[in-house]
């Protein structure tokens, strides 16, 4: 039996957590901007997931938080003075520019990163980019950290290969794995790599534009390279404008893969036909199954709404067929609850499914699948992950009292302009340095 297996690193949510509506094309965080957020109950929706699939058997990892507000970003575009200084002057003459500073964003690790596991690339490694996010200015910040994140946790050479986030003015536009996924017959196997993209650097433009892409073909192409995938056994696939525009602004809202499994919508890709096509060729021998959700069972508009393929598709130990987690929107959305209900009796590998509880996270337009970024390692591999970010029963209880320690219960947009908020986020980062033996790391305990 194979010790390869997929490790879920979640993201840690931030004690900044708030609903600033920053993210063009995502109509949950459009549409819950300015309501008031609870970070500690946020924290701890997380933290509680993460529980549910270790007690479930499922090797977990935890990514921690950007230090936030992010005041170097403020200092360099004008500010100056103390730090409490300039959270003022920054609220007064440029507020949403401090609200981009202030973004817990980061809490989304699927956007993270892509990863390619060891028996995928060429010199035997598993590779690592960070997404650069340029989309988005609040996102486009975090690459930096999120490399010193990884590099943190998987800090042998031998076995790991960090890159840079993809530099490149306005091209080369990179989300992560939000846009990536892997099928393979066994974890452990080569596998396939599928990039989705939904526009082209340095080709026509899109035809529709109501939100933007994010994804561009030359920034997947640039990451196969560098990461030394095999050509064969990389498919790139382009993103339907249909579920662009209707608020699937990454592809993970409406796909998602597990081993041999592509889970996805009718309408999630351009040419399903030749995509198909692609990755059978690519796969081999071996089966692979396309699972398609009907629109006439499960609307676009539904399966965005709910959140149903922002899941985690999932092998349990000791537990026949897949599971999906999914979020508590997809019990209660009537059509999806009743597809999912059908699709558990009918003959695929998906046969079971778990809802976990992750409203806060939802409101900003995140399910459970854009909290975790995926990194398959074999059993050598995982002897060399920092442990102090492998989840354990003791650091969820750790990790619970730190929340309840730092977190408020509630932030509002006019709470931002508070420069107590800087002094807590930073307490609390302060805090878990010490609970996850960093020492220094962030760039406040470094001056």
């Amino acid at each position: 039996m194979s010790q390869t297996v997929e490790m879920n690193f979640d993201g840690l949510i931030g004690s900044t957590h708030n609903y600033a509506g920053l993210s063009q094309g995502n109509l949950a965080s459009t549409n819950n901007a300015k309501l008031v957020s609870q970070p500690r109950r946020a924290a701890k929706e997380g933290l509680a997931k993460m529980q549910r699939l270790h007690q479930l058997g499922l090797k977990q990892g935890i990514l921690i938080p950007h230090e936030r507000p992010h005041i170097p970003t403020l200092r360099q575009l004008g500010f100056s003075g103390t730090d409490q200084a300039i959270v003022e002057k920054a609220h007064k003459s440029a507020p949403g520019l401090l609200a981009m500073c202030y973004s817990a964003s980061s809490m989304w690790a699927a956007n993270a990163a892509t990863v390619s596991p060891s028996s995928d690339t060429a010199d035997g490694r598993v590779h690592f980019t960070p997404a650069n996010l340029k989309s988005m200015f609040h996102r486009s910040i975090e690459h930096k950290m999120t490399g010193n994140i990884l590099k943190a946790i998987f800090n042998n050479d031998r076995y790991f290969s960090h890159h840079d986030a993809l530099s490149g003015g306005v091209h080369l536009g990179d989300e992560g794995a939000a846009n990536h996924n892997r099928l393979c017959n066994d974890y452990g196997e080569q596998g396939v790599e599928l990039f989705i993209f939904g526009k082209h650097d340095f080709g026509p433009a899109r035809t529709s534009s109501r939100f933007p892409a994010r994804q561009s073909l030359e920034a997947s192409t640039a990451i196969a390279r560098r990461h030394g995938l095999s050509a064969d056994k990389v498919v790139m696939a382009s993103q339907s404008s249909q579920v662009i525009d209707a608020g699937g602004f990454h592809n993970d809202v409406v796909s998602v893969s597990n081993k041999n499994v592509l889970f996805m919508h009718e309408l999630a890709f351009t040419d399903k036909a030749s995509l198909f096509k692609e990755v059978a060729s690519a796969f081999g021998e071996q089966e692979v199954h396309f699972i398609q959700v009907p629109e006439h069972k499960v609307s676009l508009d539904n399966a965005i709404k709910s959140y149903l393929f922002n899941s985690q598709l999932v092998n349990i130990p000791g537990t026949d067929g897949m599971t999906l987690i999914l979020p508590m929107e997809s019990q209660e959305n009537p059509s999806v609850h009743s597809y999912l209900m059908d699709l558990i009796e009918q003959d695929t590998p998906i046969k079971h499914v778990e809802f976990v509880d992750v409203r806060q996270s939802m409101r900003n337009g995140g399910g459970p699948a854009c909290l975790r970024l995926r990194v398959v390692l074999n059993e050598q591999e995982r002897t060399q992950v920092n442990p102090s970010f492998v989840f354990t029963d003791e650091l969820f209880l750790t990790l619970n009292t730190w929340v309840d320690k730092h977190y408020r219960d509630e932030l509002c947009s006019a709470d931002l302009a508070d420069p107590t908020l800087l002094c807590e986020s930073r307490a609390a980062l302060d805090e878990l340095t010490q609970i996850m033996k960093l020492g220094s790391f962030y760039e406040f305990q470094q001056v």
